[in-house]
């Protein structure tokens, strides 16, 4: 299912749904026609009239396989799936409708969550029970299957078209499942089938992919580099691995830092300027945060940490982002600082920076010097070239401050530029409106720097892979 701009909406349906079969020998031939016969009875049951969706938050129940049924009287086949936030109640009890909040800038699509229910009542029949006595030793296979399924359409769709895809999405991921499950098992022993959503350039969107869990992405490079040739993406940057997927608007991320805040902001009123903006998460690291007081000492460790939070986030690398301590140890042990650095409240620059990204992530950098701040304003086409390319943060230090910039608006007729700064000497809270309000993530103009200062940038590279 495809997401793009021209989607507002995004129906997310998940589900539990219970794999059970017996297998005479697991190691046998019919073993996998009987798993197959397994996946294909819960490809039956979610095309049954049993099936039920359940709107979360409201008295929506939908019965998508009988000719759509409602249990809104005003809800039909033929309502526009936006109709549906109307019985959808928001955190402050109104309608999510009615209570939509004016953000800056709309940072993503409307996300309708539903969850896969079904009837386990039916009128009584003719049938009787039957048993069957079976006298060679059997394995019997249970799991739960996480099924978590996405449609992503116009609010003018219609609600009918809705449950449609729906149901063709939950069929075509059992059969996903199938696949993972047959390739990965190893007699009676099987691996979870675990969805996850990817956001892709277009025009592929939205999509899902199913790994088994328990298998490290280091051991599914094959499958990643079959689907970089299917959708046709770039083989040297990562696009499919777990920690590249993709987070729902409405979800919150559970490390507690605020992520992406400059997503809030609207474009620099720059005439003739393009915008050249970091590509990808990162999280937002500052003063005073995870119990730490480097007020006054710190803003270089924060600048590093949010580039560390880049890479991690961006799939590169699956080591935590790195403390004070850490950091002042990985510079001792490359030999740039003395022992007794660890524990200090030592400044540290875009040089040491560098030193810390190689030593503890394996990331190269480029250092950008400039003999005074003023010259930063004829640094455009570099900065923005480096966004296009890399997309990685930069750490900027000069004087006795440093900053992260996280992109720059700039016009290559004029050369008018801005500079959209991250500021890790804020010590408030996780709060994004006091920190884009008050400039703590804002744009910039190049008088925002110490124009008699010099200034070292360090400027991350990606590293090639996928």
């Amino acid at each position: 299912m495809v997401y793009s701009e021209e989607c507002d909406f995004i129906f997310r349906l998940k589900g539990i749904l219970e794999f059970a079969c017996q297998l005479d020998n697991p190691n046998g031939a019919q073993s996998q026609s009987t798993i197959s016969k397994s996946f294909q009875d819960l490809r039956s049951k979610v095309s049954s009239k049993n099936i039920v969706f359940t709107v979360c938050n409201s008295p929506v129940l939908i019965w998508p396989n009988t000719g759509f049924q409602s249990s809104v009287e005003s809800l039909t086949e033929a309502s526009a799936c936006g109709d549906i936030l109307q019985c959808i109640e928001s955190d402050d009890g109104g309608s999510k409708k009615s209570s939509k909040k004016k953000d800056k800038k709309k940072s993503g699509p409307t996300v309708v969550n539903m969850k896969l229910l079904f009837e386990v009542t039916e009128p009584a029949g003719d049938e009787a029970p039957s048993l069957i006595r079976v006298s060679t030793p059997q394995h019997c296979v249970k799991m739960p299957l996480p099924l978590d399924c996405t449609l992503s359409v116009t609010p003018d769709e219609s609600l009918a078209i809705v449950c449609t895809g729906l149901v063709e999405a939950l069929n075509k991921q059992l059969a996903d499942m199938e696949r993972v499950v047959l390739w990965y098992r190893k007699g009676s022993s099987f691996l979870v089938p675990q969805p996850f959503h990817f956001q892709l350039p277009k025009p592929a969107g939205l999509i899902t992919v199913i790994y088994p869990a328990g298998v490290p992405d280091s051991q599914l490079q094959a499958i990643r580099e079959d689907l970089h040739r299917k959708f046709k993406l770039p083989c040297d940057r990562p696009y499919l691995r777990r920690a590249n997927a993709f987070h729902f608007p409405d979800a919150a991320y559970k490390d507690g830092y605020l992520h992406n805040p400059h997503i809030h902001l609207n474009p620099p009123n720059t005439e003739d300027a393009k915008l050249y903006l970091v590509q990808g998460v990162y999280s937002y690291h500052h003063y005073m945060q995870d119990h730490v007081d480097d007020n006054g000492w710190g803003c270089a460790y924060r600048s590093l940490q949010t580039i560390c939070s880049w890479f991690q986030q961006q799939g590169y690398v699956e080591t935590a982002v790195p403390t004070h301590t850490q950091i002042q140890q990985a510079l001792v042990d490359v030999g740039d600082k003395e022992p007794r650095f660890v524990g200090s409240r030592q400044w540290i620059g875009s040089i040491e920076v560098q030193a810390v990204l190689n030593q503890l992530l394996g990331v190269t950098s480029k250092i950008m010097f400039v003999s005074k701040g003023s010259e930063l304003a004829t640094k455009g086409r570099e900065l923005a070239n480096h966004f296009q390319t890399e997309g990685t943060p930069v750490m900027i230090g000069g004087g006795i401050l440093a900053h992260t910039i996280l992109g720059v608006a700039w016009s290559e007729n004029t050369g008018q530029i801005r500079f959209l700064i991250l500021d890790p000497h804020y010590t408030g809270g996780e709060d994004l409106q006091t920190i884009t309000d008050k400039g703590w993530c804002g744009w910039k103009g190049p008088e925002f720097w110490d124009q008699n200062a010099y200034y070292n940038l360090c400027l991350p590279q990606r590293p090639k892979t996928i």
